[in-house]
């Protein structure tokens, strides 16, 4: 039976020639269309007869096939056979874009009970799609790819209209266009109705917000897809648990992950607008520095600011975060990320007379275009009360009355994939006060206490890391770690339970990735809900339970591991701690079975600690309950094994594994360099390796190329440009761009020995202002720049802050010096301002104690960006080491198995003469503020050098004397920066991700279809 539907069934669109608008295309004519009354009344019965199956029948199996005939006279004709598939060439017209779809005939084969949709395919000349096999291939795969997705179907009743999803098709048929002129329009559109200003008169910041406005819709539709895409096939999630996410700026990252950079650039140019000026955030800090009232600094420096950067972590594990989760959106993984919105973040860096000064980050004083609040995503958090015995269906169980509760209020944030529809979530938590307390204080009148109840509430999620010195420091940091979990923990099994009914597939539906110990709080949380709140008994709750958590550890000293007091944990948690200690007993009695009454061993694993102040540790609760216990690189894992987790290693050396963690070049290269992402391009003839990196090591064959090098050479010239413009505008500084510019930037910390990078710095200047005037010439000028932050109850830390700026302003103001030497410290060190300096450094010093870094992610950067390295054998620069080879890379200092003894002997060892020089000229007061650096030269003599920077003094001289003598031979030091990148691949996030999901989360790819 073969007939043309009316409109009562499909779509009116369907009955005319169907394309895509073309200013060449010529109008078709419409088909006739034939009265089929009778056929529809019996096409009604039957659909009634089924019971509506084929009309509202949204998922499930269904037959369906794609065939091409090619005898057709016309054009290409495509055959597809299907049941269940009204409004599917509405959405074959949007896929198919470029190409005619015209004779579009729906027949309904009776026998074989599915509908068999025919129509022509040309190209826009009418030619036939045949004659090109492999567009043909193309052409028949996007088809087959609609045709198994399926479309969201009619409810019964709506037989003889349109239904609401069909009206919905049509108003809003296709997805927003990524042309210049279609990008033009909506920022002109969010100008006047989002920004609210006149079209005729905006200025660059509200042309930022509105162009982000414009990037945000796209990425918005691809985020529905996606999340509808993982609803429908209910994949496996990963759910990424982190205190901590540094993602940089959003819009940069967004427009080259959606492939719409230059459109965007080209949109803006024409409205008088630059790109660059809007996306780069450059920064003039000249304000900053000069201006006597601060309010009024800081006031203009943000109002310079186009984007600032979202302060939601502190250094190397927040921007792991990051771009962990860039990968699994450009990888098709489906997960989501958790954390917390910090209103503040950790702190803005000021530095006035080259002490540090810290100030609120108002990050979102401004707005952030770039999340989405979700008013009606929020879940109730629990502290303090107690708890109570009760019986529910004839069994014990636990009920926890809370002293307070606290709204955890939903903003996400989506995250693009590179080269992909696939766009994921980041879900950070706001604390809101309950209404019910502010609502029961108004109505009796007590005003302040309305005010104090929002104020406590609204604590929680203000601060990255209070300082815990004091018990309410450690109490507010307890109840963020579990507001932040608990939220996370009921909006996981809210939506498992969206679609199961039953727990005993949650281990196969869900995993959980602890990141480092600050979400371990999350276990005891899943075990409160397993019990109390779905009553599954213990024995099938520890099941779930150990069967769902991994746990990744970044700490590389047992005395760091975290420990929380039992008593605020009583006071704050307190059926938590019963269900600690209920975990640690198993386990002890457990424990007791296989290595009998070795009680200091009990004592160490136990995840109770006794003592003068009991404390739970919680690394050990994470280890005893997750089923894998990752490392960040093969020494850390050494580390894990020998020193850190011994025990626990011995016991379960199957739980332990490490991936070595990685940065995405999608940030690293093209975002922040897109000069030296073009040359790669060009050199390796595609893009692809932006997606697919171990094509980086192609660049290997032409690493001496005149050609490749010149062309390196200026790339790297243009971007040290950028680095010295920005010195000169924060500093007033001018530095060479001849000189080796000679980069430290990270968390200011004695292990990571900034100081022995400053004594060097000392060192240097002491033998040129020795030199004769003849001797001064051969010397390699160098930049050398320091940055980082310094806790704020860290005194040592400041105090070498305060040393480099000290000896910045001898050096800088020497005149015998000139531009053989400058140091320059660069404050308030962020994503974006990595962005800046990394593309531009020649040099980049890792310096670290061995064994005191367990990864160490910022030499990945460097290494991506062509920048050599500097560096002690420490964490992560092994296995750099055996990628690129220790001759093209400056490797010193003692070895992690050499540091113990060491420190051993190191109160009957002389440092060399050349490190007590320098120390002397700092301790004497050469740089002044004698006093005051007393304490920070006492930290290294007389035997209490811990982090030995003594001891690895002259071989550091060694490694910068070799540094000084490659960069001379500029052939041989371009060969060894481009053999730099071209070893990077492995230090992809996209390579630590599939690790992960292949040996830890057991997650697969989930791509949504185009």
């Amino acid at each position: 039976m073969s007939l043309l539907l009316p409109p009562s069934l499909v779509t009116h669109t369907f009955y005319k020639p169907i394309t895509q608008k073309h200013p060449s295309s010529s109008s078709l004519k419409s088909l006739s269309l034939p009265d089929h009354s009778s056929l529809i009344t019996s096409l009604r019965n039957n659909a009634t007869k089924n019971r509506c199956k084929s009309l509202i029948r949204a998922s499930g199996t269904t037959i369906s096939s794609v065939t091409v005939e090619k005898d057709a006279a016309d054009g290409t004709l495509f055959v597809i056979r299907t049941q269940d598939k009204t409004g599917l060439l509405d959405k074959i017209t949007r896929v198919l874009k470029g190409l005619k779809i015209e004779k579009p005939i729906i027949q309904f084969d009776q026998k074989e009970d599915c509908f068999v949709i025919k129509f022509l395919v040309t190209d826009l000349h009418g030619n036939k799609i045949e004659e090109d096999q492999e567009t043909l291939v193309k052409i028949k795969n996007a088809v087959k790819e609609v045709v198994s997705e399926g479309v969201v179907l009619r409810k019964p009743g709506f037989v003889g209209g349109k239904s609401k999803t069909e009206r919905m098709f049509e108003m809003m048929d296709g997805f927003l266009k990524n042309d210049p002129d279609s990008l033009q329009k909506d920022i002109l559109h969010h100008v006047e109705y989002t920004v609210a200003r006149s079209r005729f008169s905006f200025d660059d910041f509200e042309a930022y917000q509105a162009l982000s406005h414009s990037v945000r819709d796209r990425l918005i539709e691809r985020w529905h897809d996606t999340q509808q895409h993982f609803k429908k096939k209910d994949p496996k999630r990963l759910y990424f648990l982190s205190l901590e996410f540094l993602m940089g700026r959003s819009l940069s990252n967004s427009v080259v992950n959606l492939g719409i950079r230059d459109q965007c650039a080209e949109a803006l140019s024409e409205l008088g607008f630059e790109y660059e000026v809007l996306a780069e955030q450059v920064v003039n800090l000249i304000v900053c520095y000069f201006c006597e009232i601060f309010y009024f600094n800081y006031l203009s420096y943000m109002l310079f600011l186009k984007e600032g950067d979202a302060a939601l972590g502190n250094g190397g594990l927040a921007r792991l975060s990051a771009c962990q989760m860039d990968s699994l959106a450009t990888l098709d993984y489906p997960a989501w990320g958790y954390g917390l919105r910090y209103q503040y973040g950790l702190f803005r860096q000021i530095i006035l007379d080259g002490f540090q000064h810290e100030q609120p980050d108002y990050w979102l004083n401004f707005g952030n275009p770039w999340e989405i609040e979700r008013v009606h995503v929020s879940y109730p958090v629990k502290f303090y009360g107690t708890v109570k015995e009760d019986v529910v269906n004839g069994k014990e169980c636990k009920v926890w009355i809370p002293g307070e509760t606290v709204e955890a209020v939903a903003y996400d944030n989506p995250i693009p994939g590179y080269g992909t529809r696939n766009t994921i979530t980041l879900r950070l938590w706001a604390a809101k006060p309950s209404d019910g307390c502010d609502i029961e204080s108004y109505n009796t009148g007590d005003y302040i206490n309305a005010i104090v109840n929002r104020q406590k509430a609204e604590i929680i999620s203000n601060v990255l890391y209070p300082d815990d010195r004091s018990y309410q420091g450690k109490e507010l940091r307890l109840k963020q770690q579990y507001f932040f979990v608990s939220a996370s923990m009921q909006d996981i099994i809210r939506r498992f339970k969206d679609v199961h009914e039953n727990f005993d597939d949650f281990p196969d539906k869900v995993a959980l990735q602890l990141n480092d110990t600050h979400p371990s709080i999350s276990i005891a949380e899943l075990m409160r809900v397993l019990l109390d709140e779905e009553h599954l008994g213990w024995k099938k709750s520890w099941n779930i339970l150990k069967q769902v958590f991994s746990f990744t550890t970044h700490t590389v000293l047992p005395e760091a591991l975290e420990k929380v007091p039992v008593d605020l944990f009583q006071n704050v948690l307190p059926r938590h701690l019963e269900i600690i200690y209920d975990i640690n007993f198993k386990f002890m009695e457990e424990l007791k079975e296989k290595i009998g009454q070795d009680y200091a061993r009990l004592s160490r694993m136990s995840i109770v600690e006794e003592g003068a102040v009991k404390n739970i540790r919680v690394a050990n609760l994470s280890i005893v309950c997750s089923h894998t216990v990752n490392a960040v690189s093969r020494a850390h894992y050494e580390l894990l094994k020998t020193r850190v987790f011994t025990d626990f290693y011995e016991l379960w050396p199957e739980k332990f594994q490490f991936k070595t963690n990685g940065v995405t070049q999608r940030r690293w290269i093209v975002v922040s360099n897109p000069s030296l992402c073009a040359l790669i391009s060009k050199w390796l003839g595609t893009e692809s390796w932006i997606s697919d990196i171990d094509l980086l090591a192609r660049l290997r064959e032409y690493a001496s190329n005149p050609d490749l090098q010149k062309e390196w050479t200026m790339v790297k010239k243009t971007n040290k440009m950028r680095v010295a413009e920005y010195i000169e505008a924060m500093s007033g500084v001018k530095v060479s761009l001849d000189a080796m510019f000679d980069v430290q930037v990270k968390r200011i910390h004695e292990y990571k020995r900034q100081l022995l990078n400053i004594l060097g710095v000392i060192h240097r200047y002491d033998c040129i202002k020795n030199m004769e005037k003849s001797e001064r010439k051969k010397v390699v000028p160098r930049v050398c720049i320091i940055g980082g932050k310094a806790p704020p109850g860290y005194e040592i830390a400041k105090k070498i802050i305060k040393l480099c700026h000290a000896v910045a302003e001898t050096i800088n103001n020497d005149e015998d010096v000139g531009d053989l030497l400058k140091l320059v410290f660069i404050p308030d060190y962020n994503v974006s301002v990595a962005e800046l300096v990394i593309p531009g450094s020649d040099l980049s010093q890792h310096i670290s104690t061995a064994g005191h870094e367990a990864s160490g992610t910022g030499s990945m950067k460097f290494l991506m960006n062509g920048c050599l390295l500097l560096a002690t054998a420490d964490g992560s620069t092994n296995e750099i080491i055996e990628e690129i080879g220790a001759e093209n890379m400056f490797i010193f200092g003692a070895k992690i198995h050499e540091v113990q003894a060491l420190r051993e002997k190191d109160s009957n060892v002389k440092a060399p003469l050349q490190f007590m020089r320098v120390l002397r000229m700092v301790r004497d007061g050469y740089f002044g503020f004698k006093d005051y650096f007393k304490s920070l030269c006492d930290t290294v003599e007389n035997g209490k050098d811990f982090y030995l920077l003594g001891s690895d003094f002259a071989s550091y001289l060694e490694a910068q004397a070799a540094a000084d003598r490659a960069y001379v031979d500029k052939k041989k030091w371009n060969e060894m920066s481009i053999l730099c990148t071209a070893g990077s691949a492995r230090f992809s996030s996209d390579r630590t991700i599939e690790d992960y999901a292949e040996k830890t989360w057991g997650i697969q790819p989930c791509k949504c279809p185009f």
